[in-house]
């Protein structure tokens, strides 16, 4: 074969890989991914109905028990009832969602787009979902449980794709987040509406450190000049904060770097306490979960919550890593690799100290913390 048919075979190859990749890689926009053939009945069955200068949106994201609990404690979301979206059959009841009716769980959502817009709304639904997942959230597993965004508005439609492509820059896997416009909507059952408010122990697939964040979000938003102190939101740090930190501080947590290993303040710290956001003081790892790795910086086998981080991919010095950050603040805080010890988990969370603010146990009620003081023994 001549060098030119050589040549014009391994670029081919690579616009094919890079096609494949693509198309692997982008949001589903499907109304019945199951099913592509089947026609969908085209229903809205809803109690609650938008007003002037309100959306809506109808959220799959597991259980809807949980994401309507999470979702009513968003600030802006002025109602939400849960039901059965883009199924094949009519007007389904619970049990026969269960067994396949091909409906999926999801949340009739009405917001107030001035308060919270469409991206700020998917970006908390994001937080609550293992979004590369498929037919699965937390311990259930079904077609009913798959992820999905279904719009009314058609002009929603390129707002969350953009969405979708922007989450899915943060994995290695690709998003398994369907989207479509909303064909049917059938709400449940009154004993699945307000779930988690009639049944306060029931079972929630997403954080209830994720829904409490929010509830405390959306009171503060209602009574801006309450002082919650303890209850405070954790949100990003002001530029008055960030200037009170220092160069090392502001260059890890805001720029991404890396502080010299062993030289460090929490290396060799074994005290008992909690580790929080040097930014804004977010609790994010217990002393309980810390352990000695001998990679030169402090290290844990697991967060306190794992909801309050966010993963992305990271590329930098020619490796592909997975960087951890903090949610509410945006911290970034170091990498998570999979060579922790086995029988904690297999992880290890390898942080830098001057992302952290060690608080020792015989402190921790004192400057607010006592709520953590069980997680830290």
């Amino acid at each position: 074969m001549s060098r030119g048919k050589v040549l014009m075979s391994v670029l081919a190859l690579a616009v094919a890989v890079a096609l494949g990749a693509y198309v692997f890689m982008s949001p589903k926009n499907t109304a019945a991914s199951y099913s592509p053939n089947v026609p969908l009945p085209e229903e809205i069955i809803q109690q609650n109905q938008k007003a002037d200068g309100e959306a809506e949106i109808y959220l799959a994201g597991g259980c809807f028990w949980g994401t309507e609990f999470l979702m009513r404690n968003v600030p802006g979301v002025t109602s939400v009832e849960v039901g059965y979206s883009n199924g094949t059959t009519r007007n389904p009841n619970y049990r026969e969602v269960c067994k396949g009716s091909g409906h999926a769980e999801s949340a009739h959502v009405i917001y107030d787009p001035s308060v919270v817009p469409l991206p700020k709304l998917l970006n908390v639904y994001y937080q609550s979902i293992d979004p590369t997942l498929v037919n699965r959230q937390g311990n259930d597993s079904g077609l009913q449980y798959r992820t999905g965004i279904y719009f009314s508005n058609p002009a929603d439609e390129p707002v969350i794709k953009a969405s979708l492509e922007e989450l899915q820059g943060n994995f290695f896997n690709p998003v398994a987040v369907e989207y479509a416009p909303i064909k049917n909507f059938y709400r449940a059952e009154e004993e699945h509406q307000e779930y988690l408010i009639k049944n306060p122990n029931g079972y929630c697939h997403i954080s209830r450190a994720m829904i409490d964040e929010q509830a405390k979000a959306k009171a503060a938003h209602a009574f801006e000049n309450k002082d919650f102190s303890r209850g405070r939101v954790y949100g990003k740090p002001s530029k008055e904060t960030l200037e009170t930190l220092s160069d090392l501080q502001r260059s890890v947590t805001q720029q991404a770097a890396t502080e010299p290993p062993f030289k460090n303040e929490y290396d060799e710290e074994f005290r008992t306490g909690i580790y929080v956001d040097v930014t804004n003081g977010q609790p994010l790892f217990a002393s309980a979960d810390k352990f000695d790795s001998g990679c030169g910086w402090p290290a844990f086998t697991k967060p306190i919550d794992k909801a309050i981080l966010e993963e992305r991919k990271d590329f930098s010095f020619g490796m592909q890593r997975t960087e951890i950050r903090a949610k509410a603040s945006g911290a970034h805080l170091g990498h998570v690799f999979d060579d922790g010890p086995n029988d904690k988990g297999g992880l290890r969370y390898c942080i830098n100290s001057a992302a952290l603010r060690f608080i020792p146990l015989e402190r921790m009620a004192e400057e607010g913390y006592g709520d953590w003081l069980a997680s830290v023994k």
